[in-house]
């Protein structure tokens, strides 16, 4: 390819603009300090608090939110893509670390959250904007006073696995009933 012949792939007809806007995380934080995990994955699923930075600017959304699991949905876009035409590997991990972890919250009392210590997933299939509406569960494996156990996985909308997850999550904060 010639300089020349680049010149089309920067021409305005090309170019595409996305707008993401959210709410301040600092806020919500201070509103969610008094309820359990599963209050506020509650209250993010029914709309009652705004949903994290990233998952506005992903795209997904939590649809199922019940003891030790977490449903989020993802209608996947031009601009997730990599340059082969593909969903770029990082949308699925960021779906399954925040799926994850947030079936881990579920688990959790007030007072008590975790972050992630490891992450390792295994590719199936690929993912594009034709996948269809993407869903991504994350259940928990074993819940630890220190050290808690995630699976996760991301099917794309004809059901078919498309990624594996396990996870491994540290323990923090005091938590009444801390297991």
């Amino acid at each position: 390819m010639t300089i020349t012949d680049t010149a089309d792939l920067f021409s305005p007809a090309t170019r595409r603009e996305r707008v993401v806007e959210w709410q301040a995380p600092g806020p919500v934080a201070k509103a969610a300090a008094a309820m359990s995990g599963l209050e506020v994955m509650g209250a993010i699923r029914d709309g009652i608090l705004p949903p994290p930075p990233m998952a506005r600017l992903i795209g997904f959304r939590m649809t199922v939110a019940e003891p030790g699991r977490i449903v989020m949905e993802l209608a996947p876009h031009e601009s997730l893509e990599n340059t082969i035409g593909l969903l770029h590997g990082a949308t699925a991990a960021a779906l399954l670390d925040t799926a994850m972890g947030c079936a881990i919250s579920t688990m959790l009392p007030t007072g008590q959250t975790s972050v992630t210590l490891d992450l390792k997933l295994t590719y199936l299939r690929p993912l594009s904007v034709r996948s269809g509406t993407i869903q991504a569960e994350g259940k928990v494996v074993k819940l630890g006073r220190q050290t808690s156990y995630a699976e996760g996985f991301v099917r794309n909308g004809a059901g078919h696995l498309a990624v594996h997850s396990t996870a491994t999550f540290s323990m923090i904060g005091e938590g009444e009933n801390a297991k």
